[in-house]
């Protein structure tokens, strides 16, 4: 935990002073930015390992814009602040990829907490910890798809390379290489995460959904990813390794 970067991006000064400081005390390296294009500066110049982004800003791409810049780009942590308290906001955040997202004005220790809980779940998984992605150079065939689960690459049987954010990737494969096994969406947060989230968090079907549409499965009469009512996910194809 000790000197991991984050970069806080918001246009107040004094809650982006007030935050790293809190955050520096904390053993973190923190710094701040005031917008979009500071904030793709920062980024091109340094790794970051967490990144806290406010919603809305009065000049410039509006927090949803920037996250898809990063998400499209990174796959670095991505927490979520906003002084509005509209769940929509909160799902479309989580839609585009956001590990988080907190209310303002909040508490510095609650902000502490989900920073904590988002680097544990980001990071790799323990060793004798079961991990949705294998270290080999396997590459897992279905359906004329083909998933490379060394390089993180997914082509369509046209040829076509499909760019997978991290958690899409580690859902795949955690459904892939357990094909016809029904999964939780526990077991789900467990293998591509290694994490606890609340009973109320809806990431998991966020994320079926998104991983349908990039694999054109839709959820009406789906060929792939079968909900199971009442407990879970199911990969419904055979697949075939290929080394």
């Amino acid at each position: 935990m000790q000197n991991q970067r984050i970069l806080m991006v918001d246009d107040d000064p004094r809650l982006c002073g007030f935050v790293t400081k809190f955050l520096a005390r904390e053993g973190y390296a923190a710094e701040f930015v005031f917008d979009g294009h500071a904030m793709q500066q920062a980024l091109a110049n340094v790794p970051f390992d967490l990144i806290i982004l406010d919603l809305t800003f009065p000049n410039g791409e509006d927090g949803i814009t920037l996250a898809r810049t990063i998400r499209n780009r990174y796959d670095t942590p991505l927490v979520m602040l906003s002084g509005r308290h509209d769940t929509l906001d909160k799902v479309i955040c989580l839609e585009i990829g956001a590990d988080d997202y907190l209310t303002k004005p909040f508490e510095p220790r609650e902000l502490l907490a989900r920073i904590r809980t988002v680097l544990r779940r980001t990071k790799s998984a323990p060793p004798g910890k079961p991990s949705a992605a294998r270290s080999d150079s396997e590459v897992i065939l279905f359906a004329g798809w083909r998933f490379d689960l060394s390089r993180r690459e997914l082509w369509s049987p046209d040829a076509r390379s499909v760019v997978l954010t991290s958690q899409e990737f580690h859902l795949l494969a955690a459904l892939v290489q357990r094909a016809g096994r029904v999964l939780t969406r526990d077991q789900i947060l467990d293998l591509i995460a290694n994490r606890q989230w609340t009973p109320f968090d809806r990431s998991i079907d966020v994320l079926i959904g998104k991983l349908r549409r990039k694999l054109n499965d839709s959820s009406r009469g789906s060929q792939m990813i079968k909900t199971v009512r009442g407990a879970g996910y199911v990969f419904t194809l055979s697949p075939e390794s290929s080394h």
